[in-house]
């Protein structure tokens, strides 16, 4: 009969004594790569429409080839490595260190990018089922029907319900104008002032005016804050910054004959640039300056943002376009949009992707901002394009004489031959401003002789967003001031404007010419420890030759 072997003496070290390099939160280097490799080959075998909004929440954007370029020129540099002013001792431990990797950094790498891997399929399953409602855009019926045809009076008095019509009106405004026209980021109020000093905040759901007072200078432009509690208004010499019922807060010295503005709400950034050709920003938060830049190419009236860098866009009057940060004295890249004409509007797509800019020749380019070229572009007629604005599904505005004319979304992409609507505006040119409303099909355009609001089927966002900020329009007081300290809480710093967002938490990326420069410095620090070492022997030898002396 066998016997039962005994027991070991030897006993096993408990899971917790385990080395750290073994385990990465629960799982084995192991488990986390084959965990990585199922995930990846499930990426691979869904439909291309939900692949491409998967590695749109995991790298930033539907383009994988940024990592890859990047990847390829480190190899390059690897291969093409200057070795001539090393020495063979240095050679030989710059091989060593490279043939020896880091493997808790590798463990490290990969439970990161298994994570976001998975939260980036989280985030697209909660995206389809969460986003229940879509943007309807007016369809024919038949092949002889056409929505150019479709105008407002046959839109309010046919086709739309009553709370929807009443965005279909006029405002005579002629004894303190031209006005512009604002709205905040919830699309419920709109801010309307005047060239003559007229300020009044005007609310959109129950069309009532919430504030209005006069100032007795005139005014350039103004802007909402953070809310619409704040505004931040440029006079004739100075900003100022204004609360909802109409009481001056704070002046800005700095700032002088401001023509343009716009506030970045993640930074809680006022940016503006004037007859002077400076750039500056400012910190509403604390109210400090944090950065001012010259442009030194003259004034500059338009002057747009990237909402998914916010990364600043000025238009000058020589037809070039330059994109600016806080963080850069020189401008990020300056592009040459309409040779021998100056820039007089322009507007980027919610993505970041697309840029349209309006020009003194009478045309309206789009450009691809991943390549920073020109997709196509479009003719207007009646004059040159005043007013550019790009709603939140993709819909082109286009202000030009007394004209307004709206391209459907795919307009961006591939050049379309009629547009999606128009609406004429006769004897009230030019056009000064246009604005899609937010969260709403509502288009308001200033004109000569007042404000005119119009609807734009499928031009808002069907969807709201509840971790977006100041973006619910039927927000109250308690819900306001909850949202003001998380926004404070989740500022961001203005050192992450970046072109180039996959930038932001990774390795930094090195040229050839800093990885030689590493090299050197690298080599220095080995021959000065030799000679160090050899320095030590040299006196221990001289001193038993003195005492054996």
């Amino acid at each position: 009969m066998a016997k039962d072997n005994p027991p070991s003496t030897k006993s096993k070290a408990p899971p917790h004594k385990k080395q750290a390099a073994e385990l990465t939160r629960g799982k084995t280097h192991n488990e986390l790569i084959s965990h990585g490799k199922s995930l990846k080959k499930d990426l691979r075998a869904l439909p291309a429409e939900q692949r491409s909004k998967i590695l749109s929440h995991f790298h930033g954007s539907e383009r994988d080839d940024l990592s890859k370029a990047r990847l390829k020129n480190l190899k390059q540099d690897d291969k093409n490595r200057d070795t001539s002013k090393l020495s063979e001792y240095q050679v030989k431990s710059l091989n060593k260190r490279k043939a020896k990797p880091n493997m808790a950094l590798q463990r490290q790498m990969h439970r990161r990018e298994t994570k976001r891997l998975e939260n980036a399929m989280t985030a697209a399953d909660a995206e389809e089922i969460l986003h229940t409602h879509t943007a309807g855009l007016v369809e024919v019926e038949t092949d002889m029907e056409k929505t150019i045809q479709l105008t407002q009076h046959n839109l309010k008095n046919e086709h739309l319900e009553e709370n929807v019509a009443q965005n279909i009106y006029d405002l005579d405004l002629n004894e303190y104008g031209p006005y512009k026209l604002r709205y905040d980021r919830s699309g419920r109020y709109a801010l309307l002032t005047g060239n003559r000093g007229h300020v009044s905040i005007v609310d959109q759901h129950s069309m009532s005016m919430k504030t209005e007072f006069f100032l007795q200078d005139s005014i350039r432009d103004a802007c909402f804050l953070h809310n619409g509690s704040m505004m931040a208004v440029s006079q004739e010499k100075n900003v100022f910054i204004y609360d909802e019922e109409g009481v001056e807060i704070h002046r800005l010295d700095g700032h002088r004959r401001v023509t343009g503005m716009e506030f970045l709400p993640y930074h809680w950034l006022l940016a503006t640039v004037g007859s002077s050709g400076v750039l500056q920003y400012q910190d509403t938060s604390t109210g400090n300056l944090v950065s001012q830049h010259r442009t030194k190419l003259g004034p500059c009236r338009a002057i747009c943002q990237n909402p998914f860098n916010s990364v600043l866009h000025l238009g000058h009057t020589n037809g070039t376009v330059t994109l600016w940060s806080p963080s850069s004295s020189e401008y990020l890249v300056k592009m040459l949009c309409h040779k021998g004409s100056p820039i007089t509007s322009m507007a980027i797509d919610r993505s970041g992707r697309y840029m349209a800019t309006g020009g003194g020749d009478s045309k309206v380019k789009i450009f691809d901002l991943r390549m920073f070229k020109e997709v196509h572009s479009y003719k207007t007629y009646g004059g040159a394009p005043t007013c550019l604005d790009i709603s939140q599904t993709g819909i082109l505005g286009i202000g030009h004489g007394c004209h307004t004319t709206f391209m459907r979304p795919e307009a961006l992409k591939v050049k379309m031959k009629e547009p999606y609507m128009k609406h004429q505006l006769s004897g009230k040119d030019p056009l000064g401003s246009l604005r899609f409303r937010p969260f709403e099909d509502v288009c308001g355009i200033r004109n000569n002789g007042g404000i005119s609001s119009i609807v734009i089927p499928g031009s808002g966002e069907p969807n709201l967003d509840s971790m977006e900020h100041f973006t619910n329009p039927y927000m109250d007081t308690k819900q306001r001031h909850e949202a003001e300290v998380r926004h404070l809480v989740e500022k961001l710093s203005p050192d992450m404007i970046a072109l180039d967002l996959d930038s932001m938490g990774r390795i930094q990326e090195s040229n050839l010419i800093q990885r030689q420069q590493r090299m050197r410095y690298f080599a220095e620090g080995v021959d000065t420890k030799k000679a160090a070492d050899q320095e030590v022997v040299k006196n221990k030898k001289e001193k038993k030759r003195t005492n054996a002396e």
